[in-house]
């Protein structure tokens, strides 16, 4: 059963460009311009009238959207709930412009050990995510750590959680790897760390989606059975001002906005594009978090339940509830 049709996310690419080269991404290898204040003013108006409620500001690298703090500031002005995140390497310089623009600050760590997690980004930047800890925590802001989960690192989430996110009070995020395109993300997650995931889950301060866990027990999504709503959920704005279908990921067709999103989304030629969602031949056994989330969130069935317990969670412990009525 639908329980809710209209959007709930944008995923908003500010750029494409990155300052890192993370083997497990191929998003930094696309040319890029960067979004525009006033396209995106229009765009905010028409998510606004679409419903939506949360914007994520993505890439490539967020931070090195100079007018960032603008758009930031321009989207929760509208009431919307905004979310970041970043590799660290400039949050240090921005942090201050940043302040209390955020409602969910992520900084990406993916290894206790400084040698690994640099070799995973392509670039040293390890320390400046620790940097990053620290200063937010003076400005009164308190990020959470994402984790991206692999089968070479389940091991490490008990280090970066005792040693990094509980004597800092921060929400550990655990992230599990997913495939897409050509790209090598590795093995896939075992049972056994699909296990250990699942009990990590119970820990405090400690944020996982358990529904990611069963979709994938489960083999994924299924076009004959789609769990996936992708294109009704979530909409995909592209740093040249596109609408991206059915999924950033995917991405089979781009349609350009031109200053009317509300009736772009609505048009007949996107409508028809959001009906395949789920349903496409490279759709079978997906399980890409970033859809995944408020696919679960708007149909009533075994993944909704699956992802209630977490999600009240991590608006009780991080307070994100009062965003709604701001």
């Amino acid at each position: 059963m639908r329980l809710r049709k209209k959007p709930v996310l944008c995923n908003y690419y500010v750029t494409y460009r990155c300052n890192a080269r993370c083997g497990f991404c191929d998003i930094w290898e696309r040319p890029s311009p960067y979004v525009t204040l006033e396209n995106a003013q229009r765009n905010f108006e028409g998510l606004k009238r679409l419903g939506v409620k949360i914007i994520d500001f993505t890439g490539g690298e967020p931070l090195l959207h100079r007018q960032l703090p603008e758009l930031l500031e321009m989207a929760q002005n509208l009431g919307f709930i905004t979310t970041v995140t970043t590799n660290g390497l400039l949050y240090p310089k921005q942090a201050e412009k940043l302040q209390g623009k955020i409602d969910m600050l992520h900084l990406s760590l993916d290894s206790p050990n400084k040698a690994e997690h640099d070799k995973s980004r392509g670039v040293a930047c390890y320390d400046f995510v620790m940097e990053s800890i620290k200063i937010a925590k003076t400005l009164g802001e308190r990020p959470d750590i994402l984790f991206t989960v692999f089968e070479h690192n389940v091991e490490q989430i008990k280090e970066v959680y005792h040693k990094v996110c509980l004597p800092n009070d921060l929400l550990l995020i655990l992230n599990p790897v997913f495939d897409y395109n050509n790209v090598d993300t590795g093995l896939q997650l075992s049972p056994q760390s699909l296990k250990a995931l699942k009990q990590w889950s119970k820990k405090k301060y400690v944020y996982l989606n358990e529904g990611f866990i069963a979709l994938r027990q489960d083999g994924g999504n299924h076009i004959d059975r789609p769990v996936c709503k992708a294109g009704s959920t979530t909409l995909v704005i592209s740093p040249d001002n596109k609408l991206v279908l059915p999924c950033y990921h995917l991405g089979l067709e781009e349609v350009p906005i031109n200053g009317d999103l509300y009736n772009v989304y609505r048009s007949e030629k996107v409508q028809k594009l959001i009906a395949l969602e789920g349903r496409l031949p490279e759709c079978e056994g997906c399980v890409i978090n970033c859809y995944m989330q408020p696919s679960f969130a708007v149909e009533l069935n075994k993944y909704w339940w699956k992802a209630l317990p977490s999600t009240l969670k991590y608006n009780y412990l991080k307070g994100t509830w009062k965003a709604m009525f701001r």
